[in-house]
């Protein structure tokens, strides 16, 4: 008898942070690394967070909450998803956990029996299928190429769908591609969600802020009110407000789904932290002009990115509406041998090779499940970016 559990068995340990951890040990070493994996954007907490998270400390705001958040921050919640995303939730509606991957582990441990199906389109965050795994679940996963721009087509959603579909797991803006559905893209496939009840949607919208050149973003239920009963909104303080390592994610949805997720953290991790949370009213309720003067920066790294990959023998980047990741297609590269000896046969080969030999850290297409691509996070310095996109020409032209 294994003394480890057997669904442990099917999990994998997140890509991202491998790629990251070896970046960092090599850094150490006195490597020269560019760290280019890590989905953290670069800007320190906004001052006024920062100041209230401090004032929580100074105000003795640091014993155990409710189990699912305090009743100011779910307020700020409710009055967020209303200014924002035209939604109506009311505070029994809200849960708050460490981080938005708590909040998605909690439903789908709250819902998922065995045989249960979960639709993700790939390309997809790294922890989606793990998670389904854990819980018990059976990811259904469907590519969706560079011809489709990386997104679900109704087509496709409707093929994967079967009478054992409990979830479709969405986000938009995209972690690994960076791609927005449309609002006329999203109803189209809410169209099809409205010919099968049973399929509950799981949408992350982590990104929602980080939107550009005009792309205007939208949520399921916002866009097909006849979903919201059965949609969990997901969202979280991590990325617009950078706030990557103060854990903070929540979500709006049914009473009956958000009495079952308290259930699950109840007896789990309990209540996220006091400190993050008063921290957290203050971004919610607070000034947003920073995430603007952010967007700036994410614009002109992204097109940085964009023009110097696509200038490339072999490279195809497409231009992401929004998030701060491009996805490159790299089966020009495929087949190729690099100037230090490593074939290039997978999408690993190429992000093992160009860490080896360049410094450069990047996150292979196949962990987000969809090759041959990578991923670059362009949440970094200008002059890192470019550095780092010179090494990666300078690679690729000695590549035979």
């Amino acid at each position: 008898m294994s003394f480890l559990s057997n669904s442990l068995s099917r999990v994998k340990p997140s890509p991202t942070m491998a790629i990251t951890g070896l970046a960092q040990e090599l850094q150490a070493a006195g490597r020269d690394i560019i760290g280019l994996s890590a989905g953290e954007p670069d800007f320190d907490t906004p001052d006024h967070i920062a100041r209230a998270g401090i004032a929580a400390i100074e105000a003795g705001k640091t014993r155990y909450t409710a189990v699912d958040g305090t009743s100011e921050l779910k307020q700020a919640i409710c009055a967020k998803f209303a200014r924002d995303n035209d939604l109506t939730y009311h505070p029994d509606q809200i849960t708050i956990s460490s981080g938005g991957k708590q909040v998605l582990f909690n439903a789908l441990k709250a819902t998922l029996n065995a045989g249960d199906e979960v639709v993700i389109p790939a390309p997809y965050w790294v922890s989606y299928p793990d998670m389904v795994e854990m819980c018990g679940g059976t990811p259904v996963i469907v590519p969706c190429p560079i011809e489709t721009r990386f997104k679900l087509t109704p087509a496709q959603l409707r093929n994967a769908i079967t009478p054992k579909t409990k979830w479709l797991i969405f986000n938009s803006p995209s972690n690994p591609t960076g791609a927005g559905y449309t609002r006329a893209e999203l109803q189209a496939l809410t169209d099809v969600l409205l010919d099968f009840p049973h399929v509950w949607v799981m949408s992350d919208d982590m990104y929602e802020h980080l939107a550009f050149d005009g792309f205007e973003f939208c949520t399921p239920a916002q866009v097909e009110p006849q979903l919201f009963e059965r949609t969990l909104t997901v969202n979280g303080m991590s990325k617009a407000y950078c706030m990557t390592g103060w854990r903070i994610g929540y979500a709006g949805g049914p009473k009956v789904l958000i009495d079952a997720m308290r259930k699950v953290q109840s007896q789990t991790t309990s209540n996220p932290c006091s400190i993050s949370q008063a921290a957290s009213v203050a971004g919610l309720n607070g000034p947003h002009d920073f995430i603007a003067r952010h967007n700036e920066a994410f614009v002109r790294r992204r097109n940085l990115v964009v023009a110097r990959l696509n200038a490339i023998d072999g490279i195809a980047c497409p231009t992401p509406e929004g998030a701060f990741y491009v996805y490159p297609d790299i089966s020009g590269l495929m087949g190729k041998t690099s100037a230090g000896g490593k074939f290039m046969a997978t999408d690993e080969d190429f992000a093992t090779a160009l860490l080896e030999e360049t410094g450069v850290a990047v996150v292979f297409g196949a962990a987000f499940g969809l090759s041959p691509n990578f991923r670059i996070s362009y949440a970094t310095s200008d002059d890192a970016l470019a550095e780092a996109c010179t090494r990666i020409e300078t690679f690729c032209a000695g590549l035979t």
